[in-house]
Order: C-alpha cells, then structure tokens, then sequence
C-alpha cells in the first residue's frame, strides 16, 4: 500500500512541479549510460549484422539491470535507516519518472508558437519532441506531429510508467524508463541503428504492449469527460490501432484521432527518407492549433482516471495478500 500512496504522490507532485529545468534528472544519467555503453560496444564487436544485433542486445542489460539495481539499492539502504525515509525518496522517484506535465508544457510551446503565426518557433519547438524531419512542415502537419506525440506519449510517459510503478515500485519504474530511453536513442531503423538498435525497438514493443492498449481504452473511455466524441474514438481505435508500423503507436493515436474527429499520420520525412504510412481516423474537419489543447486535456484526464483506479486497486490487492 506504501507503494501505491508513493506512486499517487508522485504522480501530484509531477502535475503541479513537472520537470524543473535546474535540476538533475534520472533521465539524464541513463542517456549518459547509453552512450557511454554505445560508442564501446560498437567498437568491441564485429561491424557486421550478426556483430551489432549482439552488441545492441549487450547494450539493453548494461542499461536496463543498473537502472533497476541502483534505485533498488538506494530504497533498500533507506528503508534500513528509516521505512518513512525509504517512502519519501520512492515518492520522489515516482515524480520523476511520470512525465505528465512536461509532455503538456512541451505540447503548449507548439500550440502557442501557431496561436501568434510564428511557424519557424513552431516547427523548431515541434522538432524537441518528434522523430520526424519539421524544416518543410507547413502549420497543419506542425500541430498533426504535436497532437500524435501527445497522444503517444501518454502511453510512454504516463500510463506504462504507472502499470510497471504498481507492479515493481520505482526501480521497475526506472527499468521501463531505460527501455523507452533505450528505442528514443538507438531503436531507428537507419543505415547507423538498423541491426544495432533492433534488440532496443523489439523490447520497447514487448514492454509497451499492454500498457499501449490500456491507454488507448482509456482515451475511449475518458472522451465524453474530456469533452470529446467518445464514439468516434471507439469507432477509429477499433479500426485503426494496428494502421502503423509499430504495434503500439497507434493505439492511442486512432483514438485520440476519434475523439477529435481529425485525421492523423500518414507519410512523413525521417532523416531525409519519405516514409509512408496509413492515416488515422477520419477528416471529418481540419485540424487546428486548439487540438492540441483538448489533446492535453484528454491526456490529463485519462492519466488521472488511471492513477485512481489503478492505486486503488493495488492498494485492495495488497491488502487482500498482505503486501
């Protein structure tokens, strides 16, 4: 239960504080791990196919067990001085591990750049959160790109956060947060990480399974609160989840693309390659700057809706077992 009171604490703390820029953040240190690890093991192993997929493999338990060793060993040594010690850090482990508001702030830049017809701002705030080349997008692809990493992210940086933050506490937490790292950084399918981030990209799909089909039901379901077409997103989630090359991306993308009533993906430009791909949901209007505001509501709303109930119920479960 200490586990969940952390978490829901944690999750408060990220809505209110987000992500002050001063400050040191985990992330940092497992980025720093990843390529520390990455420039090594691509020199120490063959620079063939069969070389890098094993060096990408190496370069996923080099990162993954230490962020999962090293908040497990603090929390331990803490809760030998003091159980209420060992809750305080967890909470602020928590906080730093959901990524709620800074996802929302990153989204606003975007959307304030369009309100003021600044589309250079935009396109440059717009290129700090998406994988895409931004130079030739025009104000409409700008808030599609923003609207689409809204609604991904919240998978990413809420909802999986959350499922493996009640299963395993802030070190499986951390350990969800190397994986995710580990695909941001090195999971492309490019000439530089096609064999060598293979291992990164497949274990963010198998980590990301569920908790991506979780957040897109609760975009389903948290619709009508948010304000948005509830059944239109059951109509476009239903169609379009599995209309991308990922397993996962979709899910909560067509139904945010339901709930909005807009159209999203399609083809887009990654390091100068024309990528295509299918489109979600339906254009039944253009989509505009303000989309992305009602993205982040929607976010907000269904990441606190699965906050309460899933603290809740790993609150009941643990009582029932006595954790």
């Amino acid at each position: 239960m200490t586990t969940a009171a952390a978490v829901f604490f944690g999750f408060l703390l990220d809505c209110v504080l987000g992500d002050p820029e001063r400050l040191w953040h985990p992330i940092m240190g497992i980025g720093t791990m990843i390529s520390f690890w990455k420039k090594r093991l691509r020199a120490w192993f063959p620079d063939s196919a069969r070389g890098q997929l094993w060096a990408g493999a190496v370069l996923w338990f080099a990162v993954v067990i230490p962020s999962w060793l090293i908040p497990a060993a603090i929390l331990y040594a803490a809760g030998l001085l003091h159980p209420a010690l060992a809750f305080v850090i967890e909470t602020l482990f928590c906080w730093q591990i959901f990524a709620a508001k800074s996802l929302k702030q990153a989204a606003l830049r975007v959307y304030r750049a369009l309100r003021k017809g600044d589309l250079q701002e935009a396109r440059k705030y717009v290129s700090w959160i998406v994988g895409r080349d931004t130079a030739q997008l025009d104000a409409a692809q700008v808030t599609k790109a923003t609207v689409e990493t809204v609604a991904e992210n919240t998978s990413d940086g809420v909802i999986a956060p959350l499922v493996f933050l009640l299963l395993g506490g802030a070190p499986l937490g951390f350990a969800y947060k190397a994986v995710n790292t580990l695909d941001s950084m090195v999971g492309y399918k490019n000439e530089e990480f096609l064999y060598f981030g293979r291992f990164s990209a497949k274990m963010d799909d198998v980590w990301n399974f569920i908790p991506a089909r979780l957040s897109g039901l609760l975009f389903v379901l948290c619709a009508k609160p948010a304000g948005l077409d509830a059944k239109g997103a059951w109509t476009c989630f239903k169609r379009d989840r599995l209309q991308h090359a990922s397993p996962n991306s979709a899910q909560t993308e067509a139904a945010c693309a339901g709930a909005l009533g807009v159209q999203l993906a399609g083809n887009a430009y990654y390091f100068g390659k024309l990528y295509e791909k299918p489109t979600l949901g339906d254009a039944k209007r253009p989509i505009e700057p303000k989309d992305i505001v009602r993205t982040n509501h929607l976010m907000y709303v269904s990441s606190a809706a699965a906050v309460c109930v899933l603290c809740a119920v790993r609150c009941v479960i643990g009582w029932r077992l006595g954790w």
